[in-house]
């Protein structure tokens, strides 16, 4: 048996290889010759979607195609500037002026809380796309003594989806749609040690573990809530201004194999609004319009049921702290 290291040496190359068959651009273009393109010539007029991390990459680029189909967007930002700047352009892509920007951190719990019962009371929602995310390369700790990314991506991602789970019940086909990552196929939850408190920090695993936590919060969601259809999805590797910020090295070396963000986009859409996504088990991880495993064959990165609810368990005693 391998040591962790060697696992994880072993997980990193396995999951590099097939990243480079599957991932790229290359990869999209040959699922992309399986695709029916009948299944996004929809008309989404009267749907309410939410977006969070919409200002730019594949959360515009999902964004722009909704409202083209005559969605009504809310786009949840951090930066009040470039959202404006980001609304603009979807209008103006779209012809669709149902777009309306909502400022929130979601890395802080309270103002997450706040939006969703606030947003709740106003609006009807059909479909949220959970696809905020942060790559932080140093330990760095929130307002509220919190590891920023498990903050954004997997604190804030919970809170504002448990908060919005009623609202969803109350429309007509409901959906969650979660932009996970192929890199969480490098990580096994590890539920002892949610902020990265141990051992040496490492932003890209600590995203990818964080990533891992939301395959395992769609899966729980979809066993709880029979009326909502849950997933999450991978975009494969895109060129986005979060990969150009968050992995320079990374962009440099593959910048010519990346996707572009609206390749990216592609299965989040078809997700959002295809009668054939919904038809799908609820709880599944996709690639390119196909579920796939959530596991690299024999990577042993399989957590038990007991750990699944133990994350649960521990995000939710979390969020109930910052509730108003």
């Amino acid at each position: 048996l391998l040591n962790t290291t060697g696992m994880s040496l072993y997980r990193n190359t396995v999951w590099f290889l097939k990243g480079l068959q599957e991932y790229t651009k290359g990869g999209y273009e040959a699922a992309a010759r399986l695709f029916n393109e009948a299944d996004l010539e929809v008309n989404v007029s009267g749907r309410s979607f939410i977006i969070t991390g919409a200002n730019s990459g594949i959360g515009k680029a999902a964004a722009c195609e909704i409202a083209k189909r005559g969605g009504t967007v809310h786009m949840v930002c951090r930066n009040e500037d470039r959202a404006n700047e980001a609304r603009k352009d979807v209008v103006e892509q779209s012809k669709n002026e149902n777009v309306h920007v909502h400022l929130v951190d979601m890395s802080s719990p309270r103002k997450v809380w706040e939006f969703a019962s606030g947003f709740s009371q106003n609006h009807n929602l059909h479909v949220l796309i959970n696809n905020a995310g942060c790559m932080v390369n140093q330990r760095e700790l929130t307002e509220d003594g919190l590891e920023k990314n498990f903050a954004t991506n997997t604190l804030g991602m919970y809170i504002l989806t448990t908060a919005l789970i009623p609202t969803l019940k109350k429309s007509e086909n409901p959906r969650v749609i979660t932009v996970s990552s192929g890199g969480m196929l490098v990580q096994k939850l590890n539920v002892e040690d949610l902020q990265f408190e141990k051992g040496s920090f490492d932003g890209t695993m600590a995203y990818a573990q964080n990533k891992r936590q939301q395959v395992i919060m769609t899966e729980q969601w979809a066993a709880q809530h029979k009326e909502i259809h849950f997933s999450s999805m991978h975009p494969g590797w895109a060129d986005t201004p979060a990969v150009q910020s968050s992995m320079p090295d990374f962009h440099e070396r593959m910048k010519n194999k990346l996707r572009t963000e609206a390749q990216g986009a592609d299965t989040v859409v078809w997700l959002a609004i295809s009668d054939a996504a919904s038809r799908q088990p609820s709880g599944l991880f996709f690639q390119d319009r196909k579920a796939v495993s959530t596991h690299l064959p024999l990577a042993s990165s399989r957590s038990s049921p007991a750990e699944d609810q133990k994350l649960m368990s521990k995000l939710e005693e979390l969020a109930v702290k910052f509730k108003c």
